[in-house]
Order: C-alpha cells, then structure tokens, then sequence
C-alpha cells in the first residue's frame, strides 16, 4: 500500500494551492468547487490536500509547534529558498542550521502559518 494524500483544513484553499504552486513548484492535480474548494496539489511523490470544510473550524497552525506537525521539502539552496519564501510572505522559525547527521535544516511557516520544512539531506532518503 502507499499513501494517497496528507489533508488539512485550511483558511484559504485556493489562495494557498496558488501560493504553493507558484513559489515551491507544486502542481494541482485536481480542484474542487463549493463549499470546500479543495485542491489537491501534488508535491513530487504524493498530494497534500488543502480545503476548507464549513462543518468544522480552521486549526490555528501559527499555534501549532513545527515539531507537532510540518510538510517538508528537499532543496538544493536552502539560504536561497528562505530569502526568496519570505519575500512571497513566509516567515522564519528556525533559520538553516546543520544537524549531528549533517543534514541542512530550517523551518517557516507559510503566509497561513503551516509550518514548512526545508531540508538538504547528507544522505538523500528519497
């Protein structure tokens, strides 16, 4: 079995699927109209669903700790990614930094606060 999709209820589905197209070179794979307007937007070797269902709230992502819950992504230039992220609005929660293992790390948030990592891998996983 393999995972289909990753979901979370989002304030601004369509504004967020646009965000993260343009500026981390997602594609959406497939869009839904009223009253969600869900988007599933596929991320390199899975889909990230983003909607907004009107029967339950919006989680507060900006209060949720990174370590809770974070998408993370493979980048080549992560000094390069912040600089350009928080000029398109992100913001920095853990600037790039080495781990023991030798990974390259940092965590944003994106305009709606979810959490983002980015990461430059010693050793690629994928």
């Amino acid at each position: 079995m393999k995972i289909e999709h990753f979901a979370l209820q989002v304030p601004d589905p369509v504004a967020m699927a646009d965000w993260y197209v343009k500026h981390l070179g997602c594609t959406i794979a497939r869009s839904e109209g009223v009253p969600s307007h869900g988007r599933f937007i596929n991320i390199g070797r899975g889909l990230f669903e983003i909607y907004r269902n009107p029967k339950v709230s919006v989680p507060d992502y900006n209060t949720v700790d990174p370590l809770h819950l974070h998408v993370a992504f493979n980048s080549d230039n992560l000094v390069a990614d912040r600089d350009r992220l928080v000029k398109a609005g992100a913001r920095v929660v853990t600037d790039v930094n080495t781990t023991p293992a030798g990974d390259e790390i940092m965590m944003l948030r994106d305009p709606w606060g979810l959490p983002i990592q980015f990461v430059k891998r010693a050793h690629p996983m994928l």
